[in-house]
């Protein structure tokens, strides 16, 4: 691989050409303006070479954080027309301050210090006063840069010296050939009242900023956040400087602070990043050599592409990145917390593994593959994540299912003890059993109680399984509501699922609701808080949008995720399905939009049409708009959810002297021809469409927009 070279491209842009590495690891970041429902990323060897990458991720981000025009450097004009270039990344800088990683910043970025860039770091000095950070109206949010850039600082290490006339200088390593898009964060952490800080900032020899007085651009609060944006001219250097010095203005005191920093190479004329760019954006008669990684988006969204490559992962994962480099093969999790030696060979029918109580046991590998017929292929059932799910039969005739993890798998380890440690915990009618696990032979094997009907999702769409009733559809969101609601107050801290979704919903022989995949799960907060504080991890188009922006993951998480499967159960369709009209692909937001209409049977599964009571469907829809409040503290908790479920569903069945309006019995209507023509789509994502259930996280952007990217089609 070390010898590999290729080029990357997207419909409109060169973004790597001639790109090769040597014994190390890399990783490119750019920002696109996505104006189409399709995002194709294409990976073309050159000669007789390879292509390849370790990871991808795309990130939606809000509209407005790159503007459309900005100053120009040594120029009256400004630049107009930034959106629709390519961006790369090349540097983003904490001054003043540590390294902030993904897990304090809301877009997951990376800032590095400043020290190794200074010229002349005698002339710096380093403040920190994060508490004094203010985000006010009209300036810079969190989106923009976290409090811990906002927060520090370099400022002139002038030693009291009223007299100091120095500058401090950082030199950056660029591309000549191309123009750079540089933004300057600025906090006034320092000041003791307003109007006290003047200084001027240059790039290069120009003067960008003179006599900036932050108080001006800071609405005349002390501490607030705000940034200001240039384009260089073309670079004739390898480096680019940035420098900030004291004012020449009576009486002010010298003194010059930074904040953070970020630089972006602009695409040059022939749409590429990249000097070495020969080559031409591919067309659908490219040559065949070329792999297309096609993304589901959202049409308008700004997004960033992440691209990892040589033995580098970019994993979200944080802290259990040490479980993925202890071994190129799993090896068996010590449950107990000893050894790693598999316990499989002491198992008897009577014997428990003592950490998960009396309920999950280690079975033997031998028996799982008997119980699998050697996990025979024309014996699975579906396939997720973290690996292929096979029926089987026990010994005792027991029907199972068997899931089995995949090496290449990413959700590993960590995921696969969890779930034997949560499930081993619960015994609820409407959460799915463990009947026990293997670790044998480096093998992560989950066996569970079998699941006659399969997943609620296959009952919805794109199976060609008997239609729902509106009764049983009910019920099942009943089922799936008692089940959460056990999770969520049965035990003294509660569970929080994290990947709520109809594809985790399970229906047993009688259609009555399980939910399953634990993988994800994780304790609520401690009884004195009010959240926890995680990388996000859940899937799209399902996602609780303020866990997404903020990391604070409560109860009411799976409470809008919730949400989501009710209007997946009312119309019938994928909650993503880029394949729709720009306003339809994302469920939610598109339901709501009706909802608030108030013609909520406009949309729902053209099956139930004339089946429905207004009164209860009217019951329903209030029930799912309260889950998917913007605020986690707004919506239901999922007691309250179940309650007005049950409602609705004696409602339905009810036939009562009363209000002619709340006891009709008249059914839904025909639906509008326009919305009537998805009906019970089987609309699959094709095998070339990337598909991304988990992830590892942006507020004042349409929510379509954030969770219309990706789509998986399977379950876990």
């Amino acid at each position: 691989m070390s010898a590999a070279k290729f080029s990357v491209s997207t419909q409109d842009h060169v973004l790597l050409s001639n790109f090769g590495v040597k014994n190390t690891s890399i990783l490119k970041e750019f920002s696109l303006n996505v104006t189409s429902n399709i995002l194709v990323i294409t990976f073309t060897p050159l000669g007789n070479s390879i292509a390849f990458l370790n990871a991808i991720e795309v990130v939606s981000v809000p509209d407005g954080l790159i503007a459309n025009e900005v100053d120009t450097v040594n120029s009256p004009a400004r630049f107009q027309g930034l959106l629709p270039l390519a961006l790369e990344t090349v540097w983003r800088v904490n001054m003043g301050g540590p390294k902030v990683t993904f897990d304090n910043d809301t877009l997951w970025r990376t800032w590095v210090p400043d020290r190794s860039f200074l010229l002349q770091e005698n002339f710096a000095k380093d403040i920190s006063n994060i508490a004094a950070v203010q985000y006010v109206k009209g300036g810079a949010t969190e989106d923009i840069a976290p409090p811990t850039v906002y927060g520090t600082a370099t400022e002139m290490n002038s030693s009291g010296d009223p007299n100091s006339n120095f500058n401090i200088s950082w030199e950056f390593n660029v591309d000549p050939g191309f123009q750079y898009f540089v933004r300057f964060h600025f906090c006034d952490i320092v000041s003791k009242s307003l109007h006290e800080l003047y200084f001027n900032a240059y790039i290069d020899s120009w003067i960008v900023l003179r006599d900036v007085d932050l108080t001006t651009y800071s609405f005349n609060t002390l501490g607030a956040a705000f940034y200001m944006d240039f384009v260089t001219l073309s670079a004739v250097s390898t480096k680019l400087r940035i420098s900030i010095g004291p004012s020449l203005v009576g009486g002010a005191y010298p003194n010059a602070i930074l904040n953070g920093l970020e630089i972006m190479k602009m695409n040059n004329s022939m749409g590429s990043l990249s000097a070495a760019a020969s080559m031409i954006i591919p067309s659908d008669s490219s040559s065949k050599k070329n792999v297309g990684v096609i993304v589901g988006v959202s049409i308008g969204a700004f997004i960033t592409v992440v691209l990892a490559v040589i033995l580098f992962v970019l994993c979200r994962k944080g802290k259990k990145l040490a479980l993925q480099r202890n071994s190129k093969t799993w090896v068996p999790i010590s449950i107990n917390g000893g050894n790693t030696q598999s316990m499989g060979s002491k198992y008897s029918s009577g014997t428990t593994a003592s950490a998960i109580s009396n309920y999950g046991y280690r079975i033997p590998f031998a028996a799982v593959q008997e119980a699998t017929n050697n996990f025979d292929e024309s014996w699975v059932i579906g396939i997720g994540g973290f690996g292929k799910v096979y029926k089987g039969v026990l010994s005792n005739g027991t029907q199972v299912a068997v899931k089995r993890g995949n090496p290449r798998s990413q959700q590993g380890l960590a995921e696969f003890q969890t779930e034997i440690e949560m499930l081993s915990q619960f015994r609820h009618r409407h959460l799915v059993s463990l009947i026990g696990y293997c670790d044998e032979k480096n093998e992560m094997i989950l066996v569970y109680e079998y699941m006659e009907n399969g997943t609620l999702k296959s009952h919805l769409y794109g199976s060609g399984l008997p239609n729902l009733s509106w009764k049983q559809r009910l019920e099942i969101c009943i089922g799936a509501a008692r089940g959460l609601h056990y999770l969520h107050t049965g035990y003294a801290k509660a569970v929080i699922h994290r990947d709520v979704k109809s594809a985790n919903i399970l229906l047993d022989e009688n259609l009555m609701a399980k939910v399953a995949d634990f993988g994800l799960s994780k304790t609520g907060p401690e009884i004195d808080q009010t959240h926890v504080s995680t990388a996000v991890k859940g899937s799209f188009g399902y996602l609780d949008p303020e866990y997404f922006r903020r990391q604070q993951l409560t109860e009411k998480s799976d409470v809008y995720s919730f949400g989501v499967v009710l209007f997946e159960v009312l119309c019938a369709r994928p909650v993503i399905d880029p394949s729709l009209p720009r306003e339809m692909v994302n469920l939610a937001e598109w339901a709501m939009k009706w909802q608030n209409r108030g013609q909520l049977e406009q949309i729902i599964d053209s099956t139930l049409v004339g089946k429905v009571r207004p009164d209860s469907l009217r019951k329903f829809g209030e029930t799912a708009e309260k889950c998917l409040a913007d605020f986690g503290v707004d919506r239901p908790a999922m007691g309250d959810v179940l309650w007005n479920l049950e409602y609705a569903l004696q409602l339905q069945e009810a036939v009562t002297d009363g209000d002619p309006e709340e006891n009709s019995t008249n059914m839904i209507g025909e639906l509008s021809p326009q919305v009537n023509n998805f009906g019970s789509s089987s609309t699959n994502v094709s095998a070339t469409q990337l598909g991304v259930s988990v992830v590892d996280d942006l507020s004042g952007v349409s929510m379509s927009r954030v969770f219309s990217q990706l789509l998986k089609s399977e379950g876990r």
